[in-house]
């Protein structure tokens, strides 16, 4: 095959200026994520061999080498692992296929310090990219386990990239650097010096299961002087092993230190920032494993986005089964990374035994119940590194409340809420409970777009009248659980945009029905009369006990869904029947009782229905609903603005 230049995608293009242009103070991590890079090939080469017996790949000594030649100033990070077919290579470098690029391109640009751009790349994980930081010229040569020809990319790192065909490429990859000059001032190190190989090793991929071998040429050590003086021809050294390979989750806790588990995290997970959390759990018994969970600072770009590769790597004797096990971890905790030692399960395990497999939901379990009890830990003891967690991962992890209803009660306790007890800070359910007012039954909600939206809805008149705390819900998923969830501490969860309003004491209660009851036989004719002109867009027309300034507001009767969730239904491709909502007015609204006293005076004019249409459409406007048909709406506003001049 011919050489083909192609031009990198405009976001890798970019990405790639960031990366060269120095965005990134500490260079070393370049070689730990082409380490990890090769680490993951040899773990993908060892399972599919043991899957697929035709393979014809060599498994007898998988490892990484590393070898630096200071005449050339180059750099290569071999490994013989599974390796990328053409069209792979193609795909996968030289292109960054996914939707959040161009917005994490810019947010990187408009980074304002280092360390704000380094937590960037560590949600996207841009390994193989930053090689550029330290290199002139890059070249990949690679052959897929199980085929014949391979494949070489090569690229400076401007606009394009070249590929072509690598006849007598050996099985798996390698990636060679042609090192940019050493700059002490910029922190761009001899990366050809072997203590420097070494360090950077031993600090970030010590535990690597894999061996790590470095081969220098004789003449880049300082005893090759020494050598050629007597007479022995210079060439390659006998291999050195750099790494101890010692599973850091079988190790005691007092005998690794936090920053080993942070590389190992940082392995695991391709970010390059450290855990928020580092969880712990040996299990011991008849069945018996070991997990090293991390709980991450940042929550990745993709967590919500379709594909997203969730679950931890599961481990069998110390031996690498498979990578983003979901089978061991439930979708809500899809941000955990980790690993997951068992001593019991086959080595030939698959992911449909795993699905059935009653070792793994057991490991399942007490991991979600884990993961969980650490939050709530961080919740009591660390409320800063709590306050981050729940900001990071709280939408997604309430995802739970609708799945797993054996933890729905630990979830609950570890969930935080805004409410309008304060305007800054998050609240528990605990603690609303514990300010509930006396008399008060139920745990109070508004759902939302925002927090603002929902402090400016009508519906919140009567409570902050009466000042009763409301929890303000503005995540997609509340609209969902708040009616999955029967209630907390047989406090029943209800919404103030739902069914009727009884608030106060119980005197306050009889005094307000005896009013109730006065009012409806006053206004018994309007509301008959707008039921049924509105009967369209209404199931009904009725007094408001929960308005104090606005007209008139429109309600879901109590067990209905509500519009949001109407429409997310919808967005989904679901078929759900439209469900007409209440439309209640403030006999004490200055507008509403004149419409009452025209109405009894005047019933057939035609003026009326247009003000009667009026209300319903800022009811709808005020709650941020839609008019059914705004136009009108508009001319109807006009008209009435132009009779005032």
């Amino acid at each position: 095959m011919p050489t083909e230049t192609f031009e990198f995608q405009v976001e890798a293009r970019q990405l790639l200026q960031l990366m060269i242009h120095s965005i990134y103070s500490n260079k070393d991590v370049f070689l730990r994520e082409l380490v990890s890079n090769a680490s993951d090939a040899l773990d993908k080469l060892r399972i599919e061999a043991l899957r697929d017996d035709t393979l014809g790949a060599d498994v007898s000594d998988l490892h990484i080498e590393i070898e630096a030649d200071k005449e050339a100033r180059t750099l290569t990070v071999r490994d013989n692992g599974i390796g990328m077919s053409h069209d792979e290579v193609v795909q996968l470098i030289g292109t960054i296929a996914n939707s959040g690029t161009a917005k994490f391109v810019r947010e990187l640009k408009e980074a304002k310090d280092s360390a704000t751009a380094e937590d960037l790349i560590g949600q996207f994980g841009v390994g193989f990219y930053a090689s550029f930081m330290v290199a002139d010229e890059v070249t990949l040569v690679t052959r897929r386990a199980g085929e014949s020809k391979g494949t070489r990319w090569t690229s400076s790192g401007e606009g394009t990239y070249t590929i072509d065909t690598a006849p007598d490429a050996p099985q798996g990859t390698s990636v060679t650097l042609r090192l940019k000059p050493a700059d002490a001032e910029d922190k761009l190190y001899d990366y050809t010096s072997p203590w420097k190989i070494k360090e950077i090793v031993k600090r970030y991929s010590d535990f690597i299961t894999w061996p790590i071998r470095m081969v220098t040429a004789a003449d880049s050590d300082t005893g090759a002087d020494e050598e050629a003086s007597e007479g022995q021809e210079a060439g390659p050294r006998e291999p050195e092993t750099l790494n101890s390979m010692k599973a850091l989750w079988a190790r005691p806790r007092d005998e690794v230190s936090d920053e080993e588990y942070h590389e190992l995290y940082k392995h695991i997970s391709h970010d390059w920032s450290d855990p928020l959390e580092i969880v712990r759990l040996q299990a011991e018994g008849t069945f018996e494993y070991q997990a090293l969970l991390f709980i991450p600072f940042h929550a990745p770009h993709d967590l919500f986005m379709q594909g997203y590769k969730r679950g931890v790597q599961l481990y069998v004797k110390r031996v690498f089964i498979m990578d983003d096990c979901e089978e061991l971890m439930p979708p809500y905790l899809r941000f955990v990374k980790g690993v997951v030692d068992a001593q019991d399960l086959s080595l030939n395990v698959s992911r449909e035994i795993l699905q059935q497999d009653r070792q793994i939901q057991l490991m399942h379990r007490r991991l979600a119940k884990k993961v969980l009890s650490t939050v709530k830990d961080m919740m009591t003891g660390s409320p800063e590194r709590y306050a981050t967690f729940w900001r990071e991962f709280g939408r997604v992890l309430k995802e739970g409340l609708l799945s797993d209803f054996e933890n729905r009660d630990a979830i609950l306790a570890v969930s935080s809420f805004a409410s309008t007890h304060d305007k800054e800070e998050l609240t528990t359910l605990q603690a609303y409970v514990e300010r509930m007012k006396e008399g008060q039954e139920h745990i109070y909600y508004l759902t939302g777009e925002s927090r603002q939206a929902i402090e400016n809805s009508p519906h919140m008149e009567a409570f902050r009248a009466k000042g009763i705390e409301v929890l303000l819900l503005t995540d997609p998923v509340d609209e969902v659980w708040v009616d999955a969830v029967p209630g907390f501490e047989g406090k029943q969860l209800r919404s103030i945009a739902k069914g009727e309003v009884d608030l106060g004491t119980e005197e306050e209660k009889k005094e307000a029905a005896d009013e109730r009851e006065k009012r409806q036989e006053e206004y018994a004719a309007l509301l008959t009369w707008m039921s049924e002109l509105l009967g369209e867009h209404v199931k009904e027309v009725r007094l408001s006990s929960r308005l104090t300034v606005s007209p008139a507001c429109v309600v879901s009767d109590t067990h209905d869904v509500t519009p949001a969730l109407e429409q997310m239904y919808r967005a989904m491709g679901q078929e759900v029947p439209h469900v007409k909502r209440i439309l209640e007015l403030n006999p004490g609204h200055p507008l509403v009782s004149g419409l009452n006293k025209a109405h009894a005076e005047r019933s057939d004019d035609p003026a009326l229905a247009e003000t009667a249409e009026l209300l319903h459409g800022m009811a709808l406007l005020a709650e941020g609903g839609e008019l059914t048909d705004p136009s009108r709406f508009i001319k109807l506003v006009a008209q009435r603005l132009e009779n005032t001049l």
